[in-house]
C-alpha cells in the first residue's frame, strides 16, 4: 500500500490548519426582506481535528462551510485560519459537497489531475500522490474511466481524491455521503477515517446522520434550528480506528441518544 507523501511544496506544511470563528453571523438580504441563516457562532477546531456540525435541515451547516472557506462574506463576526484573519477564498483546502461535481469529459484520473493544471503544481508530484490516493481509496483500475462509467460511492472517492491530491491544511465537506447507498456508505466512511489518521488534516464534516457524525468525530457540534447556533458539544471518546458496524460499542448509543434526546427537544423530532 502507497503511503501519502506531504507535497510541501503545495502548502509548506504537513499539518491540519486551526480554525477559530467568533459571532459567526450570516444574513441573506436586507431590509423586511432579509433572512437570518446563521448566528452568531464559534468555532475552535485544533490543527488536526475531525469535528462534524449536525442539525436540521436550513439550519446554517452548510453556509458555515462556505463561511470558513471564504466562499461567502461573512455579515458579521470574524473567521481565522491558523491564526489568519480570513478575508478571501483560500486555496489549502479540499472540498466535497454531496454532488461529486466531476467533469464528465474528463477521466477519473483527470478530474483528479485538474488540481495540478489550475494550481501549476509539479506535475510527477501530483500522479505520485494521485496514484497512493486511488490506492487507498480502492480505485485502482478506474484510472481511465469516465464518471458515468463509475458507481455513485466510486464517483465521490474520486471526489475525495481531487480534494486531497494537492495535500490541503482542511478538508470540508458537506453531506458528501448523502447520495450513497447503506452499504457504499459504510466502506467509504472507514476509508476516509483512516485517510485522516494516516494524514491528520483538519476534517470539518457536514451530515444529517447520527451514525457519521458519532463514528467519525472527535467532536460533534450540534445546531439548533434556523437561524442555527451550536447548543451542544459533544466529545466522542471511542476508540480508532472505529468499527463497520458501531453498536459493538455500548457508547455509541449512549452517545446517539444523547443527540437524539437534543434534537427531540429543539422540536425536530416530534413522536409523542
Amino acid at each position: 500500500m502507497n503511503a501519502l507523501q506531504p507535497l510541501r511544496t503545495a502548502t509548506g506544511s504537513t499539518r491540519g490548519a486551526s480554525i477559530t470563528a467568533h459571532n459567526l453571523t450570516k444574513v441573506y438580504g436586507s431590509g423586511p426582506s432579509a433572512f437570518h441563516a446563521l448566528g452568531p457562532i464559534d468555532l475552535d477546531i485544533a490543527p488536526g481535528e475531525f469535528v462534524s456540525l449536525i442539525g436540521p435541515s436550513g439550519c446554517g451547516k452548510s453556509t458555515t462551510m462556505l463561511l470558513v472557506s471564504g466562499l461567502e462574506p461573512v455579515s458579521d463576526g470574524s473567521v481565522a485560519v491558523d491564526g489568519r484573519p480570513l478575508t478571501a477564498p483560500i486555496s489549502e483546502v479540499g472540498i466535497v459537497f454531496q454532488d461529486h461535481l466531476l467533469l464528465e469529459f474528463r477521466t477519473a484520473m483527470n478530474n483528479v489531475m485538474l488540481q495540478q493544471q489550475i494550481r501549476g503544481l509539479g506535475r510527477a508530484e501530483m500522479r505520485a500522490r494521485a496514484d497512493a490516493l486511488f490506492e487507498r481509496l480502492g480505485l485502482t483500475g478506474a484510472e481511465d474511466r469516465y464518471p458515468w462509467q463509475l458507481s455513485g460511492g466510486m464517483r465521490q472517492r474520486v471526489s475525495i481524491a481531487r480534494a486531497l491530491v494537492h495535500d490541503p491544511t482542511m478538508l470540508l465537506m458537506d453531506e458528501p455521503f448523502g447520495a450513497l447507498d447503506a452499504i457504499s456508505r459504510t466502506q467509504i466512511r472507514h476509508d476516509l477515517e483512516m485517510l485522516w489518521m494516516e494524514t491528520k488534516k483538519t476534517v470539518l464534516f457536514i451530515t444529517h446522520s447520527i451514525e457519521e457524525a458519532v463514528g467519525l468525530s472527535d467532536r460533534v457540534l450540534v445546531m439548533s434550528t434556523s437561524p442555527g447556533r451550536i447548543v451542544e458539544e459533544i466529545r466522542i471518546d471511542l476508540p480508532r480506528p472505529r468499527p463497520a458496524h458501531l453498536g459493538e460499542y455500548p457508547e455509541f448509543s449512549t452517545y446517539a441518544r444523547r443527540i437524539f434526546d437534543i434534537f427531540e427537544k429543539l422540536g425536530v423530532y416530534r413522536f409523542k
